[in-house]
């Protein structure tokens, strides 16, 4: 146990009892607890297995490459269309995680030796993603632009093609481009 995920199971609220249960199984399967993006993360020689997360309506384990696990329990979610590598197992009662123990820990060594395997989830490239009109105007009436899109990480690129194609109505396309274009000058991701 990692002293610096203390204060995430001591403040669990509705969760506290199912977090405590999830933090368990991923020790037994000798995993290193760590602390990343506000949560307990378990690691296996530095690389991420599993994380331990909730909201309002569930808590859940997110398996960082769980698209490559075999999921003959059909417990594995896809959070949105978009995500491609991470799957959630998600949890309503400490009950339910006492009943999966066995399954969990399966998974768990599954995800360990994929790992240790080596094995990668082929994401889709960055030209796979649909580019909307708006912004491809964009870039075409402006090569600033377009050079600054250009030189962010594909990750950043992405988030952005994402972000512009979500709206229905091409007004809120062009806001959020509009909006936008100051960080991808700036070198900058949606959210940095």
């Amino acid at each position: 146990m990692n002293p610096k995920t203390d204060f995430f199971f001591e403040k669990g609220g509705q969760w506290k009892e199912a977090y405590e249960k999830l933090r368990i199984i991923a020790l037994d399967c000798n995993l290193k607890e760590e602390l990343k993006w506000g949560c307990p993360c378990y690691t296996i020689d530095k690389k991420n297995v599993v994380l331990i997360h909730g909201f309002k309506e569930y808590c859940a384990y997110l398996f960082f490459k769980g698209a490559l696990l075999d999921d003959p329990e059909n417990i594995l979610i896809q959070q949105t269309e978009n995500v491609q590598s991470p799957r959630q197992v998600r949890f309503k009662s400490a009950e339910e995680i006492v009943e999966l123990e066995p399954v969990l820990k399966d998974y768990i060594r599954r995800a360990i030796s994929n790992e240790k395997a080596g094995l990668k989830v082929e994401l889709k490239e960055t030209k796979e993603f649909p580019m909307p009109e708006e912004f491809q105007l964009v870039i075409n009436e402006n090569p600033d632009i377009k050079a600054a899109f250009e030189s962010l990480t594909p990750g950043r690129q992405r988030g952005y093609l994402l972000y512009f194609s979500q709206p229905k109505q091409a007004k809120t396309r062009e806001s959020r481009i509009e909006k936008s274009v100051p960080q991808i000058m700036n070198g900058k991701g949606l959210n940095d």
